[in-house]
């Protein structure tokens, strides 16, 4: 339930000023504000009671992350984790200041940064929300085009990253993902079934 709709209504809007700024485009979209709008689309379908602090949360979750290019970061494995990081504390912070001018107080603001900076994840149900999410989003609209972008990955570094996506995920999830209630990218689907069903 919403608190108080009016103030609800301001920060998701803030949000997606905020996002409408990306020059990056996807399907004719500012490709975060398309990303936001398709995180807000699946917590609807997969968790339509969700708390105000989860509905917040999920779309913010990437808020203006093309300010911070991955090649800010030393291009290794450890850069990579590095940058992963950064962007957490960066998109908890500027969820945070949008909320604060929507009116929110410091309570639901620090529930909202602890579930954007994927913080206490299997514990905090508000995190464990967004990752499912962000994960049932990445199979239906970005893992094809993932793939298709990783042409020198074989099999078993596929089966990896499917297994780990997995694990990430809440048995709810999981089971959201296998009834058919998610479109499956076609082409990866025997993939998908040999990486989980092992």
């Amino acid at each position: 339930m919403i608190e108080n709709p009016e103030r609800f209504n301001r920060a998701m809007a803030l949000f997606d000023e905020a996002n409408a700024q990306d020059p990056n485009q996807d399907e004719g979209q500012p490709k975060e504000l398309l990303y936001a709008r398709r995180m807000t689309g699946m917590l609807e379908r997969f968790a339509p009671d969700a708390s105000e602090a989860a509905q917040l949360a999920v779309h913010a979750q990437h808020i203006k992350r093309w300010t911070v290019p991955r090649n800010s970061y030393p291009m290794t494995k450890e850069g990579y984790h590095a940058w992963r990081t950064g962007l957490y504390k960066f998109h908890a912070e500027t969820a945070g200041e949008l909320m604060r001018l929507a009116g929110y107080d410091d309570a639901m603001i620090e529930s909202v940064q602890k579930a954007v900076g994927k913080r206490a994840l299997k514990v905090n149900p508000d995190t464990q929300l967004l990752e499912d999410i962000a994960n049932l989003v990445f199979i239906e609209h970005y893992m094809l085009a993932f793939a298709a972008g990783k042409p020198d990955y074989d099999e078993a570094k596929w089966l990896d990253i499917i297994r780990k996506t997995w694990r990430k995920m809440s048995s709810a999830a999981q089971g959201f993902a296998l009834s058919g209630q998610i479109k499956l990218p076609e082409s990866l689907v025997p993939l998908i079934t040999k990486a989980i069903g092992s």
